[in-house]
This record gives C-alpha cells, sequence and structure tokens, in this order.
C-alpha cells in the first residue's frame, strides 16, 4: 500500500512539474524556470506563485 502512495504522490509531483513547464511562458516569472518548478509544492502556499502556477496549468 506505501509503494503505491509513493507512486501516486510521485506521479502528482512529477506532473505538476511537467504541467507548469509546459506553460511557464504565460506566468509573470522571466527566471528560474527549473528551479520554480521543482519547488512547486513548498511554493504553493505563496499566493503570488499559486497564482502563477494557475495561470501555467491552464491551456
Amino acid at each position: 500500500m506505501t509503494g503505491l502512495l509513493g507512486f501516486i504522490l510521485g506521479a502528482v509531483y512529477i506532473a505538476g512539474v511537467w504541467r507548469f513547464l509546459s506553460g511557464f511562458d504565460k506566468t509573470n516569472f522571466t527566471s528560474n524556470k527549473v528551479v520554480l518548478a521543482l519547488l512547486w509544492p513548498a511554493l504553493i502556499f505563496n499566493a503570488n506563485y499559486r497564482r502563477n502556477f494557475t495561470k501555467a496549468l491552464k491551456e
């Protein structure tokens, strides 16, 4: 059961990174693309980052 939970969390993390990187040009950010993508779970609590993350996810 723990292995399945780890797999699901890993898949959600990777999907978040992928979607953020794909939509990065829609955000107000200009640099640190990879760092911002990799740290999304921690930064999602910041209102400005959350707003830009949501912009990046919209298609």
